[in-house]
């Protein structure tokens, strides 16, 4: 289903994409293309893509192509969800220790659309920092 997102192949595609969303969230998927995790996590934004074409737009970046941003995110993960917005970061509190990004496969799709439009929404009033609509900490999980 990645064959349906656009894919940035140069770091400075990467920095366009996010200056060029002025009025637009820009959801990053960082990973390896050819990973299970970032396939999952593909199926669904290439579902949602659609649905929240008008205020989100999602570009893949396979982190071995580009390496420019590797150090910088820490994207050692095989899959990693980055939101930015008006060309800042977003990041989310999900109740795990790491506010910068999601960086495990969501994969139900009401799920995901609710965390956009969390994060959109809080980006909209200048927000740098938004809290999930759900507690990802693994003590809620058991």
């Amino acid at each position: 289903m990645s064959y349906l997102l656009p894919h940035l192949h140069t770091g400075w595609a990467v920095d366009q994409a996010v200056l060029a969303g002025e009025e637009r969230l820009v959801i990053n998927r960082f990973g390896h293309d050819w990973d299970e995790t970032c396939m999952q996590m593909d199926e669904v934004l290439a579902s949602v893509a659609e649905t929240i074409k008008n205020f989100a737009v999602i570009y893949l970046v396979d982190i071995t192509e580009v390496l420019d941003f590797n150090t910088m995110y820490e994207l050692y993960d095989p899959s990693t969800i980055m939101f930015f917005f008006r060309n800042k970061h977003i990041m989310i509190d999900l109740g795990t220790e790491n506010n910068n990004k999601i960086n495990w496969a969501l994969k139900d799709k009401q799920e995901f659309i609710d965390i956009v439009e969390t994060v959109y929404s809080g980006a909209r009033k200048g927000h740098g920092l938004v809290i999930a609509p759900k507690d990802y900490s693994t003590k809620y999980r058991y």
